[in-house]
């Protein structure tokens, strides 16, 4: 298949329907993975589930430097209840702007980092090299990273990493940690006009709310990131006003700081809520973090800047990424949040991201990679 550009790769991409739920991944992995062979990189292909697919593909390596990760998830997120004045999977234009559900967050961005890999992928060789993640199930919890920073010699190793969530082509230099939880609590069922014999679950559970509301993190603000948050998100329990409710149940989202220990932070709130609290974590991410002055992250703002016009300013992401996962499994490697994607359109209808910015992206990466890879 001939791609002439970032923004026919885009669109090309679009067309796969990867709504998460239930993703689905598979076809969309499965031409990228294609063109990655077919342009002459090793493609591993894997499958956390079936149609769950993720992509891993590697070209040069000299094993003096280990390679530059470019990241990037397949999937998207539902297309809401308000309607679309475009079709979110037809790749439709208007102006410089690209239409579609996952045109900012992000299949721009993957577009953009195949694209860059391609004109590279004769000129790795003896080079530290490139390896190419592509995810699956990245937008309920990072899951399809989980399983993958579970497998070591499948991941190989990286020096550094690129993620190319939206961010205008901004460099972010990370993001919180997420902690999320559900917190239930259980209770004795009686009838509604007689709620002295039983034992009422939602009572508890909003005792445990009112404690968690003026929680104090005891933890001074970073100084860009700023202070850690948390937000009790859902509260469910009881089946019917005339019962006294025997279970209830809440979700709290913990948004973390660099350095934040999760465990002792859990042990903290497990204490505070008391002991009528069942706490059952489902998300566990650390914070990402690279300071700006390091040398990679200066290069990678020097590399920036004639694109942008301007010297970039030190920003993190508001949204958690891939780069939590593949930490756990790279090690702490400096990390670079940037790609062509519109931040404030992510997740949003009609969503849409600036083709000019599409093919900014692709000379980015090659900067960077060229970079990373010179001699």
């Amino acid at each position: 298949m001939a791609i002439q550009d970032a923004v026919a790769l885009t669109k090309s991409l679009l067309h796969y329907d990867t709504v998460n739920p239930p993703g689905q991944e598979a076809d969309c992995a499965r031409h990228a993975a294609k063109l990655l062979a077919d342009w002459g990189f090793k493609v591993d292909c894997h499958d956390f589930e079936p149609g769950r697919t993720s992509v891993i593909a590697r070209a040069g390596g000299n094993g003096a430097r280990a390679p530059l990760c470019l990241t990037g998830h397949l999937d998207v997120v539902p297309l809401g209840t308000r309607a679309w004045s475009h079709d979110p999977f037809a790749g439709e234009t208007d102006g410089d702007r690209l239409y579609g559900r996952g045109s900012s967050d992000m299949k721009a961005g993957v577009a953009a980092i195949l694209l860059a890999a391609r004109s590279f992928a004769n000129k790795l060789q003896g080079t530290p090299g490139v390896v190419l993640v592509l995810t699956a199930s990245e937008e309920n919890g990072c899951i399809g990273s989980r399983h993958l920073a579970a497998l070591p010699q499948l991941m190989g190793t990286a020096g550094a990493i690129v993620v190319g969530e939206p961010t205008a082509n901004h460099p972010y230099v990370g993001h919180k940690g997420s902690l999320k939880f559900h917190a239930g609590f259980r209770g004795v069922s009686a009838h509604g006009s007689m709620p002295e014999l039983g034992e009422n679950a939602i009572y508890k559970a909003a005792r445990a709310v009112g404690r968690l509301e003026s929680f104090d993190f005891a933890q001074a603000p970073h100084p860009v990131m700023g202070a850690a948050t948390l937000s009790v998100g859902t509260i469910e329990g009881g089946s019917g006003v005339n019962l006294v409710p025997d279970a209830a149940r809440i979700g709290v989202d913990i948004r973390t700081l660099p350095g934040m220990d999760h465990a002792g932070l859990l042990a903290r709130l497990r204490t505070l809520m008391g002991e009528d609290a069942h706490i059952e974590p489902f998300s566990d991410l650390p914070a990402v973090w690279t300071a700006p002055d390091a040398q990679w992250m200066q290069r990678v703002f020097e590399i920036c800047t004639p694109f942008l016009a301007a010297a970039p300013q030190v920003r993190t992401a508001t949204y958690m990424t891939d780069a939590a996962n593949l930490r756990k499994v790279y090690g702490e490697v400096p990390t670079v949040v940037l790609g062509p994607g519109e931040p404030q359109m992510a997740h949003q209808t009609d969503e849409y991201c600036s083709m000019a910015r599409i093919r900014q992206s692709v000379a980015i990466y090659e900067a960077i990679i060229g970079d990373w890879c010179r001699p």
